[in-house]
């Protein structure tokens, strides 16, 4: 790579004057954090999504644990979520005291599937975690009706999926499948607030538990206080946690979400370069969009068969950095992470599909800042460095 030749990331934020703008409003304001930026950021992702009501965290994981927590279940129960996620997915379950139990992943969506989420279910089951992998949607009509039928609450893990659309055409997020969805705006993904989550709900109970357990478990809502002197009064009626999200975050993240559907159509427009240069190439699988289903593609991932290409994957990776192009390995079998093996025995071999798709995967740069000389720049380096 030439010192002048940009590298390209596998993922990066798209932060223009408009948004810094907007932070700079806020930062000449009289509120930094705990101001009306945040409900109005909160109102704004409600209404996107279709759902009733939203809380804003400090960050996604955050959000998971909070949307956990609220539901009750007592401690040595289990939840289930996808092998194939990052760690925060199972994390929440096990910070609620919860034994987080693994389905394996269908191997053409990389999502976990009703079928087996339903190999997991057992009498101690009492959350499932589906998680929409890479920003397409789970069969939710499925796994909302083996739920119902099981009498298991639902909680979603779009992190990856803000701006997608189920096979119905309604929004992620609208809670039409389950109590809570919950989302990410890390910089990488389809819209960022920096470091920053949410949760969706259609349940007021649920809505005004989530915003008490961010704030300490207090509040000074004079409707839901016990007594109420005068109006420096608050009261703690929970023991919560200190995730909240500020004011500059808000700002930030409203800017992104006017935007959403912009980023999403070039995300859109990335993939299908990539899907029309990389499909029918040997030992290279392109992504596979479910049918009906509006994805905002998070990530862009192919299935590589390294070994029948005669290549290291990790060779292939130092390859594609040397000439400027930046990659991941998304993700690593939660499973088979040394604390979940330790703690609670899980092995090499519990899901063959997820481990299975580790072995071949690959995610090249998506993000809605790249200019077409960059995804050909991405398309001619990753087929000299595949020899395909």
């Amino acid at each position: 790579m030439s010192k002048t030749t940009p590298f390209i990331p596998y993922g990066a934020q798209w932060v223009d004057e408009d948004d810094i703008s907007a932070v700079v409003e806020v930062l000449r304001s009289e509120y930094l954090t705990q101001g009306p930026k945040i409900a109005e950021f909160e109102k704004a992702i409600a209404g996107y999504v279709g759902a009733k009501y939203c809380v804003a965290f400090c960050n996604g994981t955050a959000a998971l644990q909070c949307a956990v927590q609220v539901l009750d279940i007592p401690e040595g129960f289990e939840g289930i979520t996808s092998a194939n996620t990052f760690v925060a997915s199972a994390n929440c379950l096990a910070y609620n005291n919860l034994k987080p139990v693994f389905a394996d992943i269908d191997a053409r969506t990389f999502n976990v599937t009703a079928d087996s989420i339903c190999s997991r279910i057992n009498v101690k089951t009492r959350v499932l975690l589906p998680v929409h992998f890479a920003g397409q949607a789970c069969d939710m009509a499925a796994i909302a009706e083996l739920a119902h039928d099981k009498g298991i609450p639902v909680i979603e893990d779009a992190c990856h999926a803000i701006g997608s659309r189920y096979a119905n055409g309604s929004s992620v997020g609208n809670c039409r499948y389950s109590k809570m969805t919950v989302f990410s705006f890390h910089p990488v993904k389809a819209i960022t607030t920096g470091e920053g989550g949410a949760v969706t709900t259609n349940d007021v109970a649920l809505y005004q538990r989530l915003s008490l357990l961010r704030s300490h478990g207090t509040t000074k809502d004079p409707k839901l206080l016990s007594q109420n002197p005068g109006p420096w009064f608050y009261e703690q009626q929970e023991l919560g946690h200190n995730f909240r999200i500020t004011d500059l975050q808000c700002a930030l993240g409203l800017r992104q979400l006017y935007k959403l559907d912009a980023f999403k159509a070039r995300r859109k427009e990335i993939v299908a370069a990539y899907n029309k240069a990389f499909s029918g190439l040997p030992n290279v699988q392109v992504p596979y969009e479910a049918e009906g289903l509006d994805s905002c593609f998070h990530l862009y991932v192919l299935q590589i068969d390294f070994e029948a290409l005669g290549l290291d994957r990790a060779s292939v990776i130092k390859s594609l950095a040397e000439e400027g192009i930046g990659t991941q390995v998304l993700y690593i079998p939660v499973h088979t992470q040394p604390w979940y093996k330790k703690t609670y025995g899980y092995k090499q071999g519990d899901c063959p599909v997820a481990e299975a798709y580790y072995q071949k995967t690959l995610s090249l740069p998506l993000y809605p800042k790249m200019s077409n000389e960059m995804v050909e720049r991405v398309v001619k380096s990753a087929k000299r460095v595949l020899r395909v």
